[in-house]
């Protein structure tokens, strides 16, 4: 009995014991649960930084473009209507310039300023933004050869306007625009070019747009006050109102058109920017310290998840040891407790060498449990290495790109200290060196006439102007002419000696051979111009001839197969001016094949005889002739044939109002009657 409740007490501290691990099992499961849990949250927050620092990067880089893109409009105001293309395209219509008939006149926005300061710029480009990119042509001619040069500068989708140059400024009665106090669109412009204000009354309707200055009393003129010829509203930030009937409608403003185009002046807009981009960099340097801190935040949780997994992956060890241990004193108790005295030897052993094996085969498996959380511990310690590596890796990506954005920076500075270096020394230049430049410049030229003036003056003494000018004149400096009158009195002198003939003589003879060569080239410049002609006169009856010819092989295969269709087949004929030969195909309904039948032999009788008869009425409707026949033409047609045959002819005849004749053995009691139609029957010949 003691031994029995010393085994029981045992047991109940065993049992004690799986109880308590089974609690610290699952109060560790618990916390894994809540770590994972905690890591999933942190890892949503580290994404939602990520896409945050990505949002003010991106700004970041929108607002030093747009800075950039304001400085150039600042030296260019052309640029802000359609950027660099805009530039390329003016330099493509100054190459071309001779072929337009017209100067294009654009980008519009170049050739507006606003009346009234800045305090329109925003409504007035929400109104006619889409105008002010736009091009002027006087004619569709030029708005081709306008496309052309936009395609070379690479400025797709240009607008061109075409419009009549030589109107007048538009003078619009008082009657005819908005009855209120407040300016329209078209006053608060100006242009010196009649033409673009007449573009932005006939397209843009500029005249029915009246600008207010704030929202309230937007919605009054639009929709309370029902004011006449008004078209649309638009507030000073960019609101547009009207109504349609009992429709009114208020649109926001446009938040991607580039506002303030038509300002006087950018230095505000870019010192607003330059303000908000750093204040941009400051919060995305905020956003930046916050991942950092979130990243280490997140390496000890995921250290901490580690940490509770191990202590985990024991308790679990620990509980199935206890509880392997708790049924071998279990089996071991109920074994003892049902052995009887009489058990053998043998039995006994037999048991132990079973006990034996099952504690075999589970330190076996324990081995395996062992080798599994081995494996597993060592791809956790792996993953752990290559989690670490890959933050630093990022981390190192993220400081280069930090240097690089600074290098940006500082490059942007340099630039702008760069161009304003640039703007004081074309300053300086203007200023300074040009005008004595200038100076110097005018008196080397006024020191070359004086010297040019001195030489002409020596040298009238010496040869009369008149018979320079009557020698053709001479555009070459004193030395060039020495030299040349060098040359000339060698070769007189060698030429004196070939020749014994006086110069009179000669120079009679050469006056007479000029004369007979230039009679010889006014005869041949005269024949040119009749060969010309006569070429550009044949080549136009070629090609006309050419095209006459096409059209009439259109008009056969028309024709012939509008006589086919009445029977329900479909043909072409095809003609050959090279090879001088002609074909018909004919294609029969029935044919479930699809083919062409290319040669008429391959017809039947009547078929063939109906395709002939086609063909021949096809003819016979493209030429004239008083009187026509023709002979025994259905002997090999069927019944139904024979009668839509004879049915065309005779509509054929008598639409055409020519006289026709039909022989055919056949009978001819099916012709309609008619008083234009004559039927004659011979009788049968005697047998």
């Amino acid at each position: 009995m003691a031994e029995e409740s010393q085994i029981e007490e045992m047991l109940m501290g065993l049992q004690q014991e799986l109880d308590t691990a089974n609690l610290i099992l699952t109060r560790l499961k618990e916390e894994e649960s809540d770590m994972s849990a905690s890591l999933s949250i942190k890892m949503d927050e580290m994404r939602k930084i990520l896409d945050e620092i990505e949002d003010y990067e991106k700004r970041h880089r929108e607002n030093y473009l747009y800075i950039r893109e304001l400085q150039q409009h600042q030296t260019n105001k052309v640029t802000a209507f359609g950027g660099d293309r805009v530039i390329q395209l003016l330099r493509a219509i100054e190459r071309h310039h001779q072929r337009f008939k017209r100067p294009p006149i654009g980008p519009i926005g170049s050739h507006l300023t606003l009346v009234n300061g800045d305090i329109w710029a925003i409504a007035v480009e929400n109104a006619v933004g889409k105008l002010l990119n736009a091009f002027i042509v006087a004619d569709h001619k030029d708005s081709l050869l306008l496309r052309g040069c936009a395609r070379e500068a690479n400025y797709n989708h240009l607008q061109i306007i075409i419009y009549d140059f030589s109107r007048p400024r538009l003078n619009i009665p008082n009657h005819m625009l908005p009855q209120t106090k407040h300016p329209t669109l078209i006053s608060a412009l100006h242009s010196d070019n009649p033409t673009v204000m007449n573009v932005l009354v006939d397209m843009g309707n500029a005249e029915r747009q009246v600008l207010v200055r704030d929202y309230e009393v937007g919605k009054t003129i639009a929709f309370d006050q029902r004011i006449p010829n008004l078209k649309e509203v638009y507030t000073s930030d960019g609101y547009r109102m009207f109504s349609r009937g009992s429709v009114q409608t208020i649109l926001p403003p446009n938040k991607k058109a580039r506002t303030g185009r038509l300002c006087s002046s950018f230095d505000s807009q870019i010192k607003d920017l330059e303000r908000d981009a750093l204040n941009i960099q400051e919060h995305g340097q905020e956003v930046k310290r916050k991942k950092r801190d979130a990243e280490e935040e997140l390496k000890d949780l995921q250290d901490k998840l580690h940490s509770i997994k191990r202590r985990r992956l024991n308790a679990e060890r620990d509980l199935m040891t206890k509880k392997l241990r708790l049924q071998d004193v279990k089996n071991s108790h109920i074994a003892e407790s049902n052995s009887t005295p009489a058990s053998s030897v043998d039995e006994l052993h037999h048991e132990i060498s079973k006990i034996k094996a099952e504690i075999r085969e589970k330190e076996i498996l324990l081995e395996n449990f062992q080798l599994r959380m081995n494996e597993a511990d060592t791809k956790a310690n792996e993953l752990k290495l290559s989690f670490e590596n890959l933050c630093e890796s990022a981390k190192g990506e993220i400081d280069a790109y930090e240097a690089a954005e600074n290098e940006l920076v500082v490059i942007e500075q340099e630039l702008r200290s760069s161009e304003t270096e640039k703007i004081h020394y074309d300053g300086v230049m203007n200023n300074k060196v040009l005008p004595d430049i200038k100076v110097a410049e005018a008196q080397y030229q006024e020191l070359e006439h004086n010297r040019k003036k001195e030489s002409c003056r020596k040298a009238s003494i010496i040869c009369p102007e008149s018979e320079i000018e009557a020698l053709g004149g001479c555009n070459s400096t004193p030395e060039q002419l020495s030299a040349q009158l060098n040359r000339l009195n060698q070769r007189l002198q060698s030429e004196s000696q070939r020749y014994d003939e006086p110069i009179e003589d000669l120079r009679m003879m050469y006056n007479k051979k000029e004369r007979r060569v230039l009679r010889k080239q006014q005869t041949y410049e005269g024949f040119g111009e009749k060969l010309n002609a006569c070429k550009k006169a044949l080549d136009l009856r070629w090609s006309k001839f050419q095209r006459n010819a096409t059209l009439l092989k259109r008009q056969l295969t028309w024709q012939f197969n509008s006589h086919l269709r009445k029977k329900g087949i479909s043909g072409h004929i095809k003609v050959s001016y090279e090879e001088k030969t002609l074909s018909v195909e004919v294609k029969m309904p029935q044919d479930a094949s699809n083919n062409i039948v290319c040669d008429t032999r391959g017809l039947s009788g009547g078929e063939r005889s109906f395709s002939t008869l086609c063909f021949a009425l096809a003819l016979h409707e493209m030429t004239e002739s008083p009187f026509r026949a023709m002979d025994e033409f259905d002997v090999f047609m069927d019944a139904v044939s024979r009668k839509i045959s004879l049915d065309t002819l005779v509509d054929f005849a008598l639409a055409q109002g020519s006289q026709w004749i039909f022989i055919t053995p056949h009978d001819v009691s099916m012709v309609k009657q008619g008083e234009r139609i004559k039927k004659q029957q011979m009788a049968a010949p005697r047998s």
